[in-house]
């Protein structure tokens, strides 16, 4: 449950972010609970990826598990960062006085990272690149995937490549800040820290590095393939 702080100044708005002096100005609380902001979220994320998995099975009926997950992961990415992340990019200079449905969404998620809610530099050129390149083409990338295009393995480096920099940087700055300049960005307690900061944060780090190796494993593969190729031709 969200604590509430009072403020000696009425010009400021009281709210459950950290550090409690934290000027939020226009901030509006929320007003959906924090079990239904979580279960709109999960919803939409499950109804992407049930209507990628009918799409896949329908168009590659043949399709292994490893491929339909794949596709599942790069639509539901194409999701998230176009339209989630991108509302944030577009909006990061009103957003504590957002409170439509992804604005409290972002608000309930700045509980454990208040540079949401502060037009923090990093972060907002963070998620506007991730928002204009990588949300394109994970959506591209998952229709190779279905499609069983071999295109998809470059692409599919580059963008988790650029999901786990992205990510790398995210959680590098936050320790930076907090034990260089003391600088507080969640709130106290374990759950915004490991729940919402450390697990939603962490899909990023080990889904892309799966699909980097299994690309780059795919890639040798084709290239020594070309070479042996090549060999057998020149030696006749």
């Amino acid at each position: 449950m969200s604590t509430s702080y009072s403020y000696p100044n009425d010009s400021m708005a009281s709210h459950p972010y950290y550090p409690p002096d934290l000027v939020l100005p226009g901030f509006v609380p929320n007003e959906i609970s924090v079990p239904v902001l979580l279960a709109s979220f999960a919803g939409a994320a499950s109804l992407v990826i049930w209507v990628t998995s009918v799409l896949a099975r329908t168009i590659r009926p043949g399709i292994s598990r490893a491929d339909l997950f794949t596709a599942m992961w790069f639509m539901l990415c194409g999701c998230i960062h176009l339209f989630f992340e991108g509302y944030f990019a577009y909006h990061n200079g009103s957003m504590p006085a957002r409170s439509d449905l992804f604005g409290q969404l972002w608000k309930e998620y700045a509980k454990s990272d208040r540079r949401y809610l502060t037009r923090d530099s990093f972060t907002v050129c963070m998620e506007t690149v991730t928002a204009v390149a990588w949300g394109p083409l994970s959506f591209l990338i998952g229709w190779f995937v279905i499609k069983d295009n071999p295109l998809r393995h470059p692409l599919q480096i580059i963008v988790s490549l650029g999901q786990l920099y992205g990510d790398v940087l995210y959680y590098a700055i936050f320790f930076f800040d907090e034990s260089v300049y003391g600088a507080v960005y969640c709130r106290p307690g374990s759950f915004y820290f490991w729940a919402y900061f450390v697990m939603l944060n962490g899909f990023w780090i080990v889904i892309p590095l799966i699909h980097i190796v299994r690309s780059t494993v795919a890639c040798a593969r084709a290239l020594q393939f070309v070479q042996d190729a090549t060999k057998q031709r020149r030696s006749k």
